[in-house]
C-alpha cells in the first residue's frame, strides 16, 4: 500500500500513517533496484521532513550516486530526516569539491533551506563553514556559500564574490566578527 501511495505521490495518505510509514519507507528505498522510484522515496521523506536516523543511513548510500535525479532528491532529503553533523559535513564536501557545478549548487541549496533539524550550536557550525567557504578558490563556491549565508541571516557583509582576495578578506572577517 505505501508503495502505491509513494508511486502515486499521495501524500495524504502517508501522512494519515504517521511516523509508523518510516521504517516501510525505508524498506522501499532499500529493496528498490530502480532509482527513479528511490528518487520518488526520497522526495517523499522530503515533504514528511521527519527525522529518521535509519532514513538518513539509507540515503547516505546514495549521496554521491552517478544518478542525477536520485542525488539531487538525496542531497535535499537529508538534512530533512537528520541533523547528524556528517550530513552537513557531507553537504559542505559536495558544495566545495563536487566536480559537477550542479552538485555544488544543490548541495548549497540543501545547505541553505534543508537544514530544518539543526540546533542553534549546529547553526553557528555551519555558518562557520559557510563564512570559511568564502575564501575557496572557485568563484561558483564562493557564490553559493553567500547565497547560504545571505538566505540564513538576510545578511551579506559587502560579500562579492568576484572582488580581489584582499577585498574578499575583508568581508570575511566581518563574517567572522559576527
Amino acid at each position: 500500500q505505501v508503495q502505491q501511495w509513494v508511486a502515486g505521490h499521495d501524500m495524504a495518505a502517508i501522512r494519515a500513517l504517521g511516523r509508523p510509514a518510516l521504517p516501510k519507507l525505508v524498506q522501499l528505498y532499500e529493496t528498490s533496484s530502480n532509482d527513479e522510484f528511490k528518487a520518488r522515496v526520497a522526495q517523499t521523506l522530503y515533504e514528511l521532513g521527519w527525522k529518521s536516523p535509519e532514513a538518513k543511513l539509507a540515503l547516505m548510500k546514495d549521496v554521491h550516486t552517478r544518478n542525477q535525479n536520485l542525488r539531487l532528491q538525496v542531497q535535499w532529503a537529508l538534512g530533512r530526516v537528520s541533523n547528524d553533523q556528517d550530513v552537513v559535513d557531507t553537504l559542505l564536501a559536495n558544495m566545495r569539491s563536487d566536480s559537477n557545478p550542479l552538485f555544488r549548487d544543490k548541495a548549497a541549496c540543501a545547505l541553505a533551506y534543508d537544514q530544518i533539524h539543526l540546533t542553534e550550536q549546529q547553526k553557528v557550525r555551519l555558518f562557520g563553514a559557510l563564512i570559511d567557504a568564502l575564501r575557496d578558490d572557485k568563484l561558483d563556491v564562493r557564490s553559493i556559500a553567500l547565497l547560504a549565508l545571505q538566505i540564513h541571516t538576510g545578511q551579506t557583509k559587502n560579500f562579492n564574490a568576484s572582488a580581489s582576495a584582499a577585498e574578499r578578506e575583508q568581508s570575511v572577517r566581518a563574517w567572522q566578527q559576527w
